[in-house]
């Protein structure tokens, strides 16, 4: 295994998957810049390295992130923080950059999940959610709105009126309703969680990532396009998968009836 050397968050490489672990226990593993700046440097690492070929995302400890740790952002002399410059610097970038790398995200959520906590979590590809795991849009509580991707990925993922009472009466959800709801994939025992996640990050970056990260980038302009641009934009996707050494091999693979072997190229 391959580790990655950080203050806040902790980061390995193994068996195609790199491992993104927030690591301030002590504080419910909420954000600061620091620990903002790290998750952004892991998220590039995964898009410029070529042995990361999927990413998972957990934390330490008994929760997975309660969101931005509030005493960075405490009003000081009379005078508040730019919140929005907090969002634009530490959130903002990292749900850019899990929406738009073209490597399958897998998601494991280990206990809360707070505020923006809860939207990364939700900006992945695939959500694992231990049994004991709860998720939370506080932010109305203290007079906030859902930030990192929460206004665009909530709506999509459960209708107006489940988003809004999520965001304006800032309930707690636990992890069999968000199954139901569609907000997670699957939900786990908590004893198994890490294992379960990475044998499933494993096995996508066994897959065909190129396709994979094509299916990505179909779904995430399937929320602006068309239909007609939809359909086109398939066409040109199909073209390009259909050009990479995967397609090539899993055809092989097919006809001569074994397992395939992808390189994700």
């Amino acid at each position: 295994m391959v580790t990655m050397t950080y203050q806040h968050i902790q980061g390995g490489l193994q068996d195609g998957v790199l491992t993104v672990v927030f690591d301030r226990p002590d504080v419910l593993n909420s954000f600061n810049a620091r620990m903002a700046e790290e998750v952004a440097a892991a998220l590039r690492e995964a898009r410029e390295n070529p042995a990361a070929r999927a990413v998972l995302v957990t934390g330490n400890g008994r929760a997975f992130c309660a969101g931005q740790d509030l005493s960075e952002v405490l009003p000081h002399d009379g005078h508040s923080p730019d919140l929005g410059d907090v969002v634009q610097r530490q959130y903002s970038p990292i749900v850019h950059a899990i929406r738009t790398l073209e490597k399958p995200v897998v998601c494991a959520v280990n206990g809360v999940a707070a505020g923006a906590g809860a939207n990364i979590a939700f900006a992945c590809d695939l959500v694992l959610a231990a049994e004991d795991a709860t998720f939370i849009q506080s932010f109305a509580r203290i007079g906030l709105i859902p930030d990192s991707g929460g206004t665009f990925i909530l709506p999509r993922l459960v209708g107006y009126q489940r988003a809004a009472a999520l965001a304006m009466l800032g309930d707690k959800l636990d992890a069999r309703t968000a199954k139901q709801w569609g907000l997670v994939y699957d939900v786990v025992p908590p004893t198994v969680l890490r294992d379960t996640s990475f044998d499933l990050s494993k096995r996508l970056a066994a897959m065909p990532t190129r396709a994979l990260g094509l299916i990505k980038r179909g779904f995430n302009a399937g929320l602006r396009n068309d239909l007609d641009s939809q359909l086109a934009l398939e066409a040109e996707l199909q073209r390009e998968a259909g050009n990479t050494d995967d397609y090539a091999e899993g055809v092989r693979a097919f006809v001569e009836k074994r397992k395939p072997r992808f390189q994700g190229r």
